[in-house]
């Protein structure tokens, strides 16, 4: 099982404070997602790179077989003590360990830019069941409001690139040749996340790129962004912000 470095390390320290600050996921878009993939309580569904459980524990309530499969040994640990009821599992999105033909469903949130996608694409075939249907939804920040383009901007400075770091180059992957399966569908949501301001801070100091700074380097980031909140006048002296969202999501079927 391989997994990008910054993502071992990143998340592996800071898998808490992903859980208290990542954004969770729309009641519409995941009604959306559990009708396209036809999860019903007789299903076998994996959710793979599962993190801390984000949508793990929105796809519980359908009565469906759900396991949590996650590369990360903190992360895992993490959606254990939130979700002792679920199977958590190691694994990739190349190396999924289920036997071939099992699943009835598959999901990926907020992952697949971490994917080799030819080879989780046939993952995918290997243990979907003709049929058997693939979900991705992606939370993407809406950089068209001023203080959360000049926060993200940090982070343009930051981030190394993972295999698909940006929006567009993952969804190309995701959208391009994918043998054994059908055309891919779509759908976009609209939806907000209420922080605090510390919070905000902690979305950042969560993200694997910033993680895995030197302490210096992470705490510099840090600073900027507090100057941020601090002194724009549309989160100067606010106790609680709402960073908007576009969550972008898409379906599949084995055939």
């Amino acid at each position: 099982m391989t997994v990008h470095e910054v993502a071992q390390q990143g998340f592996g320290t800071e898998a808490e404070t992903y859980e208290r600050s990542r954004p969770s996921y729309p009641p519409e878009a995941v009604a959306w997602l559990v009708d396209a993939l036809r999860i019903t309580p007789d299903a076998t569904v994996i959710d793979l790179a599962a993190g801390t459980g984000k949508l793990t524990r929105l796809l519980t309530p359908t009565g469906a077989d759900v396991i949590a499969v996650e590369p990360v040994a903190g992360m895992r640990d993490a959606l254990r003590a939130v979700l002792p009821e679920v199977p958590v599992v190691g694994g990739s999105a190349e190396a999924i360990p289920i036997a071939r033909g099992t699943l009835d469903a598959l999901t990926v949130a907020q992952a697949f830019h971490w994917f080799d996608a030819e080879a989780a694409f046939a993952e995918f075939a290997r243990v979907l069941r003709p049929g058997g249907r693939v979900g991705i939804i992606w939370n993407a920040r809406d950089r068209s409001v001023d203080w959360v383009d000049l926060l993200w901007s940090i982070m343009d400075g930051v981030e190394k690139r993972a295999p698909w770091r940006d929006h567009e180059q993952w969804r190309d992957a995701a959208l391009g040749d994918r043998p054994g399966f059908g055309p891919m569908h779509d759908a976009t949501f609209r939806h907000a996340q209420s922080l605090t301001p510390e919070l905000v801070v902690d979305r950042f100091r969560g993200v694997s790129h910033v993680a895995v700074l030197s302490e210096g380097r992470r705490d510099a980031v840090l600073a900027e962004v507090r100057a941020v909140l601090t002194t724009h006048p549309d989160t100067q002296g606010r106790t609680e912000l709402a960073i908007p969202y576009r969550l972008d999501a898409y379906w599949c079927e084995r055939t």
